[in-house]
């Protein structure tokens, strides 16, 4: 491999323009195709085979337009005001109007003025209920013949029914009046201030064309005409898709400077800028344009971006460096120096890129669809980074040539000649291996404490409920939870069918459901939407009284679902609960489930390849046993900082909430293919030094002085870069972009800065043992090119000879 790396660079940088183009011309494709196919992207995840799913496929089938999605806008006026006055009622009614005439919004006036026409005797009661909130039965609507139907008016009875078991307990709430008729859709608090307008799409948010959650805040914002005193705010259903901000930005500066410290010039460090941020163009943009094919989630694309930036920077870093190296202190031409350094450096980066790309297509097999796409989109960004650094990075160097080196840094190299030049490393190093012990134990300790938060994390969807306070997701939330309360937030969708298969759902036995359900002591509003034609198939609303993100909404759903519970017990009938509440509860479940299986995969695949790489027992164990130190101490100041809301105000958000519930496994993944980068880098080094002949501390030290400069510039970058998305308007970019900063900060500087020197030098050489037979067995992948080297310095010396 690093033979052919060698003579790959070699030829890049003897012909830069045609490598040079050659990516030009992947560029252009990609921006054509991406003109031709456009950007799609979707808010959706989707995890097949959940109970919420299987019951939302069953609607989209059955009942279509029940499986829609419901969004909501709060009205609110100005404190000690009401907003039922005639002029405020009146535009409330405008905007409502404008929304219900849009494509792909259910219209409950449509539906019941074509069931009056028909002079149906359901009608009404149909009407009613959706002018509650709640959909219609959606056969009505198709064939208002249905309207005659004993089950709708068993779902009318069931209503009555479930007034009456409601009774005693006043809401604080009713329906806006207009004209002593309600406003279809629309509730009132108590005290007139807060209303709540409710509707449904004919299908979910996911699938909705972006112009229409647009149009509907347009229309709902036009009551805030001046003198009215109305604000609207829509709800956390209706957001836009995920930004990344410009914070990100500064993370890239932060970069440069690094790179500019570290190579010494401009010209060095702008070169992994560039071939950092083509790649980015390269990845990100051929996903888009794939995305009318293939369907990407919003996080996706940032997620790639953070990934492509954070990798591209810093394996151009390393080889960059490498020929700066091989410049100064063996004196070689540029030319040389950069194949050398794309044959030995270029090829721990292949591994180091291979492992991360490996690492990140473990997630396939948790079989998780979005969580698959992720993956493979950030693994193809980091492998366009690779074969950036291998093919047009010793391009650009052979554009550049000798000016990579300034002669300032070759007088300065000439001047310090052989001495021993034994920096601030140096030390760090001799102070590691000779307070091994008392290291060892100080990491362990302050990791271990770092992980005690991680016992309680919690996993789920960001909700408006832990939204910044000057966001509308958040106002909305407060908003509704004041005049209505929590539960208003998060309805649940029931769908109840008779346990056996022959019978029907009766007016007394839906009744009875309704009683009982509004019954348990976390329901606050049981609502029957209606039942399909042939009489199998009843839908219910349900309002908890808890919040979207409680564990007793959760405790709800499970208690809803279970077969002998009172409810179906019953009733006679079995209950399937969906909703993007009980959406977000399986998701969290199915992934909580996931995240041992994914830990153990990562684990098995750290022995195999770091065995391959360093050929030793010890080294694999040890690094792998760092991992897992690293990520649960990431986790658990994650669930300190995101969950609890410790140091919310450092970090730029307001309230604490559940971690994002894929955030542990995709975090785990890249920062294990991180991680392993710096492994190889430094112990790649220690071991090198110990097969040229030194041993014990003496390798540790000498091979830790070697790597860790560029390992530290490296670690610095990638923090940065991961950390300039912690202030990201997304709360959900900005739990990963913590969580992969902190996971490399700690991993980066803690473990195989500090903790792996220690370690080494406990074992000394004993670290590279490894069994004959098994030695024989594994396969050399020569990381750090000595192969190469040992046969360039035989046609050195050849050559010498013939002089």
């Amino acid at each position: 491999m690093s033979t052919f790396l060698y003579r790959l660079g070699k030829s890049a940088y003897s012909k830069p323009w045609y490598f040079l183009m050659a990516w030009i011309v992947i560029l252009g494709v990609v921006g054509t195709l991406l003109g031709i196919n456009g950007i799609q992207s979707s808010s959706e995840m989707k995890i097949e085979g959940t109970e919420s799913q299987k019951v939302l496929d069953m609607l989209a089938e059955e009942l279509p337009a029940a499986a829609g999605g419901q969004a909501s806008v709060a009205f609110t006026a100005p404190d000690g005001e009401r907003l039922d006055t005639p002029e405020r009622v009146a535009l409330i009614m405008k905007a409502i109007n404008d929304v219900y005439n849009m494509d792909y919004i259910i219209n409950p006036m449509e539906l019941a003025a074509q069931a009056a026409a028909a002079g149906q005797a359901g009608a009404a009661g149909q009407a009613d209920a959706a002018a509650q909130g709640a959909a219609l039965d959606p056969t009505a609507a198709a064939d208002p013949s249905n309207a005659a139907d004993p089950s709708a008016a068993a779902a009318d009875q069931a209503a009555a029914a479930g007034q009456t078991a409601a009774a005693g307990q006043a809401a604080p709430y009713g329906p806006l009046m207009a004209n002593g008729v309600p406003v279809p859709g629309v509730m009132l608090s108590a005290d007139g201030n807060i209303a709540l307008f409710q509707f449904q799409f004919t299908v979910q948010q996911t699938s909705l064309p972006a112009s229409v959650p647009d149009n509907v805040i347009k229309a709902v914002t036009e009551v805030e005409q001046a003198g009215s005193g109305i604000t609207a705010i829509p709800s956390d259903s209706l957001k836009s898709t995920p930004s990344i901000g410009s914070t990100e930005a500064i993370g890239v500066a932060v970069a440069a400077v690094v790179l500019f410290i570290t190579l010494g010039s401009i010209v060095a460090a702008g070169l992994p800028l560039i071939t950092a941020l083509l790649g980015v163009a390269i990845s990100v943009g051929g996903a888009f344009a794939l995305s009318s094919v293939i369907q990407m989630n919003d996080i996706t694309p940032i997620l790639a971006v953070m990934i492509g930036l954070a990798v591209g920077i810093d394996y151009s870093l390393f080889i960059v460096n490498r020929q700066r190296r091989l410049i100064l202190d063996e004196k070689l031409s540029a030319r040389e120096a950069a194949s050398r350094a794309v044959g030995t450096a270029g090829s721990a980066v292949f591994f180091a890129g291979l492992t991360v790309i490996i690492a990140l297509c473990g997630m396939l097999v948790i079989g998780i669809g979005f969580l698959s796409t992720m993956a493979l989109v950030a693994a193809v960004s980091v492998l366009v980074t690779v074969l950036l650094a291998l093919t047009l990075l010793p391009a650009l160097l052979g554009l550049v040539g000798e000016r990579i080196c300034t002669t300032k840094a070759r007088n300065k190299s000439a001047a310090a000649g052989n001495k021993a030049r034994h920096g601030f490393s140096h030390r760090w190093a001799n102070a590691t291996v000779k307070y091994r012990w008392i290291i060892i134990v100080l990491v362990v300790l302050v990791l271990g404490t770092a992980a005690i938060p991680v016992t309680k994390m919690e996993l789920g969807i960001p909700s408006g409920a832990s939204a910044n306070l000057d966001t509308p997701a958040r106002q909305s939330y407060d908003v509704i939870s004041k005049g209505f309360g929590e539960g208003f937030n998060g309805p649940l969708l029931l769908v109840a069918e008779p346990k056996n298969k022959s019978d029907k759902i009766s007016m007394e036995s839906l009744g009875k459901l309704i009683q009982e359900l509004q019954m348990h002591d976390n329901v606050t509003l049981v609502t029957p939407m209606g039942v399909n034609e042939t009489g199998d198939i009843a839908i219910i609303s349900l309002i908890p009284k808890t919040g979207p993100t409680d564990t007793e909404t959760r405790d709800l759903v499970h208690d809803l679902r279970d077969p002998d519970s009172s409810f179906a017990s019953a009733s006679n009938v079995k209950l399937g609960v969906t909703g993007f509440t009980a959406i977000n509860i399986d998701m969290s479940s199915k992934l909580s489930e996931a995240f041992p299986v994914y830990i153990g995969i990562i684990v098995i695949l750290s022995l195999i390849i770091l065995l391959l790489v360093f050929r030793s027992i010890i080294v694999p164990i040890k690094a792998t046993v760092g991992f897992i130190l690293s990520v649960l101490a990431t986790f658990g100041l994650t669930t300190a900082v995101y969950q609890w809301g410790w140091l919310h105000s450092l970090f730029g958000f307001d309230t604490g909430g559940p971690l994002l519930s894929f955030m542990p496994i995709l975090v785990t993944g890249i920062l294990y293919g991180l991680a392993m980068d710096y492994q190889v880098f430094l112990v790649s080094s220690m071991r090198e030094a110990y097969v040229h002949g030194r041993h014990g501390n003496e390798s540790v030290v000498h091979g830790y002085d070697l790597a860790s400069r560029v390992v530290l510039a490296a670690g610095i970058i990638m923090v940065s870069v991961f950390a300039g998305f912690i202030f990201a308007p997304d709360a959900m970019i900005k739990q990963i972009g913590f969580a992969l900063a902190f996971g490399i900060l700690i991993d980066a500087f803690i473990i195989r800065m500090t903790l792996v020197p220690a370690v080494m030098s406990v074992f000394g050489d004993k670290a590279w043992w490894l069994p004959k037979w098994l030695d024989r067995l594994l396969p050399n992948l020569d990381v750090e090119g000595d192969k190469l080297i040992a046969k360039l310095h035989a046609v050195d010396s050849q050559s010498n000879g013939k002089k």
